[in-house]
């Protein structure tokens, strides 16, 4: 328990063998010897009385001299027993520092030797003293500093002395029968000396005591040492110094590991005595006048006695009541208060300071008190501190003793309960309690009746198998997979048209074609109850969608959602799962996607269908047939479940770039929807609606007043993004933003926005250095960690940031597309304009050059179509020679000795497709015989036969929209794609745009030539079939 309980319970112990009332707590001497010094135990030295005629001293009048001290039959046992006194007058002269029930010392009054009958004989090492009267004036007294913890009067304190000039003192003073000294306690605990050098290092109040009795100090080995003394000091009153009349020689010890109890005082410079320069010893009392002799410390003192008092007085009564209180209270926690308690109230509350662990300053504050209210109120500060320390370490031994009990008692039952089991034949492990899991698990769940055999059977399996052995780890797994897919649990479907309106108009913009087909789909599952038996297949070029397309049909269907991908996929194990004889085997995408998602009807969606790959480990492709298979998908069979598992209520949903590269079975069991590219007022639209408040809000700039303006972004649609999709729109309105945060933070600085304080030292947890040599793993533990979330910083509202078309270079740079077409004014004879599609899925308006040279040739990195559209269309002129009229006659021939050569301008971009077929056949013919002019504004796109059929392209909306980019006013289209034009194209696309649909290479050229002395010509040897045009709105 704590200190005051030990205290406490040797008083006690004290007091039953005392003659008198007062306690005399040994164990305080024991704690204080722990606290402040090194104690050992051996026999006591002996100190024999000295006669008052050889060595005088202050004798008290009022004293008694027929008393006499008596030494302990046991020298190994020391008895404390206080001094005595006789005297009524000589108790009632010292009240201020003696109880009623305790008297100092006692003397002689007339300096007699002490009783003829010779005391009991002593050993070697016990010394005794003579009892005498305390003087009532000491004004000069050997100074001795005390560590740690102040002396209160009528409690003992034993003390270790190290400096052999202080112990020489001592037993000089012992012989000479002045055993009195000052003691005061020092200011810094840390310190630990037996010498005053300075005034100021003590407290000047300290008490007056008297050496009852000396032990010589043992060392490591228990035998004494000449230069260690014990000493066993008696407090009688308080005293206060008036004047250091001698500083001493200061000895610093060093406190080995041995000596825990013992602090090692800072180092100080040791000062080296001058005997000869000691100037001679001052006037003043003789008894003390010996002290000079020795290099200690030796102060001036007046006494302190206690101010007046009634114990009647009501306050002091409460204190005194309270603190017995408090005493009770803390011998509720241990069990060692007294029968007895102080009638004083100045020597309760010194008890309550004396017995207590408080802190130095307030046990000194108690010591310094004179006014006995005062005294009180700090004694009873420093005990109920006291008692609230007791209270809590009360509380923590209960509490673990609790926890112990409490875990030993579980212990026993668990040893008893599995006793019991085994003995009914009950025990259960590890083994039992993952049977009944799995049993509880599939008694939630709607199996099949295939499934639930196979189940059972795996069941008993297990449980005949030992848990170490491998086939129970693969069959546990097993388990563990065929009781997590979801039989017969699925989420409940809403096939609410007008929600699902609302939510692909809040995710999408435009794409009317591929909502009216999603509204279609749920229409027919809403009447049916059921959409199973669909594969839907999005197909358009990267950015328009598709894949945010499915997760919007997931949320108006109220499905789960699933995604993988199955670009590069070679593996057919990912897609029908692995058998389970193979080491870490896994069941296939899809039936993870069931466990993941924990219904048997989500949406699943499958990205990059048309980049499915084949390799050594079998088709990917072929294994989709079955998964994908409305026929046969509702019986899939798993390679590593082996069970059948209904696949006809997940909704597949597949996304592709090209049709041309799925495989025809399976691209025969999917619905393909077209999400063809955006126009430019769609993409301004979604920029404006969707990816600029996304962009501004994860640049931080959410609530600042920053503007992206509509015409920088028709500028960024025009010359920077003119892709069918709107990824790279995003990518570039992102990077406007974060360029308008950087230009925000540098502008404004550090003092706008200012950076949190670091974490400090003081806040960062450091550890022992280690010897080991620094690893290459990157260091977590050395460097500051926290886990407080930076908040953003708000903007000032004086902030205002506007991008326009005049400042759009500053954040993006220079246009990536400079001009919409190549020749701006009228181009040379030989040159026709066509409208091609991309491979980004964008349109393009390309112009195609022929010029005569020698022999066919194509440049402009052409593919193997357009070189067969060349030959045919060049094959055409020659077979139309003499109608065009390069040639006189029908039989002459022409291009014998001269050829064409073809170039398709940006020649680092590939070009393919049927669509240039025209344009080449208008540049032929535009070249030969007479060179003449196509109109700059004119543009075309289709493909030519033989026999100059014009036959229906693709990609026309694109086409279209590159046209009405580049300020195009006529586009000849094959009359196939009329249809698709009026249906497809947005009216806001065609405005502007006269449309010339034609079926016949001559409509083409007639159209081309328009107003040519050649067209007239034409008339009559190369008439019009038919010609229809619609104009643009």
């Amino acid at each position: 328990m704590n200190r005051l309980g030990l205290g406490l319970r040797k008083g006690v112990a004290s007091s039953a063998r005392a003659s008198f009332t007062l306690w005399r707590p040994v164990a305080c001497t024991s704690r204080s010897i722990l606290d402040s010094r090194h104690l050992s135990h051996s026999a006591p030295a002996l100190a024999s009385p000295t006669r008052l005629l050889r060595h005088p001293r202050w004798i008290n009048p009022k004293g008694r001299a027929d008393d006499q001290s008596e030494v302990p039959a046991n020298p190994e046992e020391v008895r404390l027993e206080p001094p005595e006194d006789d005297s009524p007058a000589d108790s009632a002269a010292s009240s201020s520092s003696s109880s009623s029930e305790s008297a100092p010392p006692a003397s002689s009054d007339d300096g007699a030797d002490p009783p003829s009958k010779d005391p009991p004989p002593a050993t070697p090492n016990q010394r005794t003293i003579a009892k005498q009267s305390v003087p009532e004036v000491y004004p000069h007294v050997l100074a001795l500093p005390i560590a740690r913890r102040p002396l209160f009067p009528g409690f003992y304190k034993a003390v270790v002395i190290r400096n052999p000039e202080v112990v020489a003192a001592i037993k000089d003073m012992m012989k000479r029968g002045q055993p009195y000294l000052g003691a005061f306690l020092l200011k810094d605990e840390n310190t630990d000396s037996d010498v005053i050098t300075d005034i100021d290092s003590v407290h000047p109040v300290g008490v007056f005591a008297q050496i009852t009795s000396v032990f010589t100090a043992t060392g490591r080995d228990d035998e004494p040492t000449d230069e260690g003394l014990t000493a066993v000091l008696y407090p009688h009153r308080r005293i206060k110094i008036t004047e250091l009349l001698k500083a001493g020689v200061v000895k610093v010890e060093t406190v080995t590991p041995e000596q825990p109890q013992t602090v090692t005082p800072p180092p100080s410079p040791e000062p080296t005595p001058v005997v000869e320069d000691t100037p001679p010893p001052p006037d003043g009392p003789v008894h003390t006048a010996f002290l000079h002799d020795h290099p200690v410390s030796i102060v001036a003192v007046d006494n302190l006695t206690t101010m007046p008092f009634n114990k009647d007085d009501q306050y002091i009564r409460a204190f005194m009541s309270e603190i017995i209180f408090v005493f009770k209270e803390i011998a509720q926690l241990n069990p060692i208060l007294p029968s007895s308690i102080f009638d004083e109230p100045d020597k309760l509350a010194d008890f309550a300071a004396a017995v207590s662990t408080g802190e130095v300053h307030e046990l000194q504050d108690v010591l310094e008190s004179l006014e006995v209210t005062d005294r009180l109120r700090k004694a009873l500060l420093v005990l109920k501190k006291e008692l609230i320390n007791a209270q809590l370490q009360s509380k923590l031994a209960r509490d673990v003793d609790s926890k112990i009990a409490k875990r030993q008692r579980e212990y026993y039952l668990m040893e008893q309960l599995k006793g019991i089991k085994k003995e009914l034949g009950m025990e259960s492990d590890g083994k039992d309690r993952l049977l009944e899991k799995f049993r509880e698990r599939a008694a939630t769940l709607r199996m099949p009746e295939p499934v639930r055999k196979v189940f059972d059977e795996e069941l008993s399996k297990l449980a005949g198998l030992e848990p170490a052995a491998s086939e129970a780890n693969v069959t546990r797994n097993y388990l563990e997979w065929l009781t997590q897919i979801p039989w017969g649990q699925h989420s409940p479907e809403n096939f609410s048209i007008g929600r699902a309106q609302t939510v692909l108009d809040e995710d999408h913009y435009g794409l009317k074609d591929v909502k009216d087909r999603i509204l279609e789909f749920l229409a027919v599952g809403k009447l049916r109850g059921t959409v199973q038996g669909k594969i839907v297949c999005l197909v358009g070029p990267p950015g328009v969608g598709k894949t945010s397309i499915g997760k919007s049909i997931a949320r108006a269907l109220n499905r789960q959602f699933f995604r993988f991908s199955v670009g590069g996929l070679t593996d057919v194990a990912e897609i029908k799962g692995h058998r389970r004889t193979y080491v870490g085997a896994l069941p296939g995408k899809i039936i993870q996607a069931l466990k993941r998602v924990g219904t048997e009807n989500p949406l699943v969606l499958i990205d990059e269908v048309d980049k499915i790959g084949r390799g050594i480990n079998g088709d990917p492709a072929s294994a989709l047939l079955e998964m994908l298979d409305p026929e046969q998908n509702n019986a899939f069979l798993d390679h590593y479940m082996d069970v059948p598992v209904d696949l006809s209520r997940v909704l597949f949903v597949c996304t592709a770039n090209n049709l041309d590269t799925i495989p025809a079975p399976l691209l025969d069991r999917m619905e393909v929807l077209e999400v063809s590219g955006y126009v430019s007022e769609e993409k301004a639209q979604i920029a404006s609606r969707y990816l600029g408040p996304q962009a501004k809000e994860a640049s931080g700039l959410k609530d600042a007043d920053v503007l992206l303006d509509t015409r920088a972004v028709d500028v960024l649609i025009k010359y920077y993004c003119r892709e069918s999709g709107v990824r790279n729109l995003k990518k570039h309105i992102e990077k406007i933003y974060r360029k308008a945060a950087l230009k925000l933070v540098q502008d404004l600085g550090e003092d706008v926005f200012p950076e949190p304080e670091p974490v400090t030292e003081a806040q960062t947890t450091k550890s022992v250095e280690s010897q080991e040599p620094p690893s290459n793993e990157p260091c977590g533990s050395c460097r500051p960690v926290t886990t407080q979330e930076r908040q953003p910083l708000p903007i000032p509202d004086t902030v205002h940031v506007r991008i326009t078309p005049e400042n759009l270079k500053d954040y993006v740079g220079p246009p990536v597309y400079q001009k919409d077409r190549m020749y701006v004014h009228v181009p040379p004879p030989g040159v026709s304009t066509g409208l091609g599609y991309l491979g980004n899925g964008s349109g393009a308006v390309m112009p195609v050059e022929a010029i005569g040279k020698g022999g066919l040739q194509l440049t402009g990195k052409l593919g193997e179509v357009i070189r067969e559209s060349a030959h045919i269309s060049l094959s055409w002129v020659k077979s139309h020679a003499y109608e065009l009229g390069i040639t006189a006659a029908p039989e002459d021939s022409f291009l014998d000795s001269q050829d064409i050569h073809v170039h398709m301008p940006e020649g680092s971009i590939g070009k393919e497709g049927p669509s240039a077929g025209t344009a080449l056949l208008s540049a032929f013919v535009s070249l030969l015989p007479r060179p003449k002019s196509i109109p700059i504004l004119v543009t075309m796109t289709g493909e030519i036969s033989l026999v100059g059929q014009v036959l229906p392209v693709g990609g026309l909306k694109e086409k279209i929209l590159a046209a009405h980019r580049a300020g195009i006013t006529t586009i000849l289209a094959p009359a196939a794609n009329r249809a698709d034009i009026e249906e497809n194209v947005p009216a806001s696309v065609k405005e502007g745009i006269r449309f010339v649909y034609v079926e016949d290479v001559r409509e083409v050229l007639h159209e081309v030539f328009r107003g040519s002395p050649v067209a007239e010509r034409w008339k009559e040897t190369l008439p019009l079939p038919s010609l229809t045009t619609t104009e643009g709105n």
